[in-house]
């Protein structure tokens, strides 16, 4: 089936996002920033701000149930820009080859706070090179919902089994593939140009 539409997820595919950035300037060992990760500032707290909850709302919560961590916790926004490494060049160049063959319409699905997300439209300038962004924490929904995908489809009127959709996250892959989508599990960037080139798209 020939495709149409290439959809690419952001954080861990195009942008280095890794709150360990952050707190290795907190924290002394790795067994702490660790467990502050695994209990705390965890990864299904986090996903409560990418599917639009306020980072007031959030901080307020742990700070409630961890007090004796109200710095680092505060640091998860206050110094946010903090935890963000740059850009994954290596995969941004796919990202340009495809653009520059002007066959196909590039979208971005990611879960992203509405907060946070402004601030990374101004420091990338690849960002604006696709034809549309559908923000999770904008839309009050998230990857891997059904409901989701669902909306960059109507919005930008593809026909999932022509288009495909990168991401970092396995589950998302799945989210992607229930509602028609083809999924590629991105791992670096030499795999991901393996498998476009053999998708026929690079």
């Amino acid at each position: 089936m020939q495709t149409k539409t290439v959809i690419f997820d952001l954080g861990g595919v195009l942008i280095d996002w890794n709150p360990r950035y952050l707190y290795r300037k907190i924290f002394t060992t790795k067994e702490e920033i660790d467990w502050f990760l695994q209990h705390v500032c965890t990864n299904e707290w986090n996903e409560k701000q990418d599917a639009g909850r306020s980072f007031e709302e959030a901080t307020n919560e742990l700070i409630a149930q961890f007090p004796e961590y109200e710095i680092a916790v505060r640091a998860w926004y206050d110094r946010w820009q903090e935890t963000i490494g740059g850009s994954l060049s290596d995969t941004v160049d796919i990202l340009r080859e495809i653009k520059d063959l002007n066959k196909y319409k590039l979208l971005a699905l990611t879960n992203w706070s509405a907060q946070t997300f402004p601030w990374a439209l101004d420091n990338f300038d690849f960002l604006h090179w696709f034809e549309g962004i559908v923000v999770s924490g904008l839309e009050k929904t998230r990857k891997p919902f059904p409901e989701f995908y669902q909306i960059l489809i109507d919005r930008y009127q593809i026909v999932p089994h022509e288009s495909i959709f990168i991401d970092d996250v396995h589950k998302n892959i799945v989210g992607a593939e229930t509602v028609g989508i083809k999924g590629i599990h991105f791992q670096s960037a030499s795999q991901l140009r393996s498998d476009l080139s053999k998708m026929g798209i690079l």
